[in-house]
């Protein structure tokens, strides 16, 4: 062990190694990214933390939308009927890495405006994160009910 916390062989007392602890870190700040982006209804700025071939799991959705494209369709269909995120908060906060999988989960509790109404959800949501071309981008997100 070196002074740094670290082992000889690159890993730290709890086994991570400083390229994964890295990684770990961009992820996770690619996650508060979309989450950000989200709460504030910046919907470009969202959009743009999924790849193009992103799939998309809701618990209000009939089917899988299964590009980015489809979700952004759909985004703006609820828009037209006048959706808008008042804000998102996130807690029970994990992630897990996988070489260039990461997976993310959590609880959030969602504040929107439909139709000139105010409704707050309970949800947990995995997005599962690929590291594409040095960047990590969310490949899938599932949301569920929580209470």
């Amino acid at each position: 062990m070196t002074d740094s916390g670290m082992t000889d062989s690159g890993m730290t007392d709890s086994g991570i190694n400083d390229t994964d602890a890295g990684n770990e870190a961009d992820a996770l700040s690619a996650v508060d990214r979309i989450i950000d982006d989200f709460a504030h209804h910046r919907r470009d700025a969202y959009f743009a933390g999924f790849a193009p071939d992103a799939t998309f799991l809701f618990h209000n959705v009939d089917h899988r939308l299964e590009s980015r494209q489809a979700y952004e369709t759909l985004w703006a269909d609820w828009e037209s009927e006048g959706f808008q995120v008042l804000s998102c908060s996130s807690t029970n906060r994990r992630i897990q890495l996988f070489g260039s999988i990461a997976v993310f989960s959590h609880d959030v509790e969602t504040k929107v405006k439909l139709a000139g109404v105010a409704e707050t959800s309970r949800e947990r949501e995995s997005i599962v994160l690929g590291l594409i071309d040095g960047v990590w981008l969310g490949i899938h997100e599932h949301l569920s009910t929580r209470d």
